[in-house]
């Protein structure tokens, strides 16, 4: 029976890491949450180390030792809320172990993210006030709220179709750099650069670059390290696309 909990409580720990990492959560917040939940266990002993790319999680030196991996990573709070509300219950002994597991498998199992064309709309509007906050001209708000609806539009169907997230971004970047262009050309528009730089901006991985820092100086150099190359990549995929377009 001993083994079969210590089996549960490894499965169970593994799987609220692996959900908070996929989620965009920070390194240090990923072994504290499941290190939390080990001891309200009375797993005093059970040890972490967790990357961008996987997890090792181990109850002691005699005991199993268990390892994930991190294939996708998104952004998603509200699931990191949920697990951390699971965290909370299961250490205040509200639930017990299984109970933590089950809603873990819901919380895995269950799609937060609100239809699409509400997360266009919502990237459209911040696409136009941050050409407001840009100092851009309200003429250009209308290809503001196209080029950037379009821009979250096509990284999200190209990465669910390649999964290759530098292309899916580089093409959304081309495909604001054009209607911005397309927009200025024909008299939409008359800042190109303010159009640009607005519709870019919910593509710009501003979380990932805030995560990478905060791992550095919590001390997880490793995962600080990779997440500030992924999101150099993806800056490096967006700054081309704008650039490839402009040298058109």
């Amino acid at each position: 029976m001993n083994v079969e909990h210590n089996e549960m409580a490894i499965d169970c720990f593994l799987l609220a890491g692996r959900i908070m990492m996929e989620s965009g959560a920070e390194t240090y917040r990923v072994e504290d949450t499941m290190l939390r939940m080990a001891r309200s266990q009375d797993m005093m002993d059970a040890q972490s180390y967790v990357t961008p790319t996987g997890i090792i999680f181990s109850l002691g030196k005699t005991q199993p030792t268990r390892i994930t991996s991190i294939s996708t990573r998104i952004t998603d709070l509200h699931r990191i809320v949920l697990v951390n509300e699971i965290s909370r219950k299961l250490t205040s002994q509200i639930i017990t172990l299984q109970q933590a597991y089950d809603e873990l498998k819901k919380i895995e199992t269950t799609n937060y993210f609100l239809p699409i064309f509400i997360q266009v709309l919502a990237a459209s509007i911040a696409s136009s006030c941050f050409l407001l906050m840009f100092k851009g001209m309200i003429p250009d708000i209308p290809a503001a709220f196209v080029a950037g609806g379009l821009g979250l539009y096509i990284v999200t169907v190209i990465h669910q179709i390649t999964r290759v997230k530098f292309f899916s971004e580089f093409l959304a970047a081309v495909a604001v750099g054009v209607v911005a262009s397309m927009a200025v050309h024909f008299g939409f528009g008359t800042q190109v650069d303010k159009i640009i730089i607005g519709s870019v901006m919910p593509l710009v991985p501003g979380l990932l670059i805030t995560n990478a820092v905060r791992d550095l100086m919590a001390g997880h150099f490793t995962a600080g390290m990779a997440k500030g190359a992924e999101a150099f990549l993806t800056a490096f995929a967006i700054g081309s696309g704008i650039a490839l377009v402009l040298s058109l």
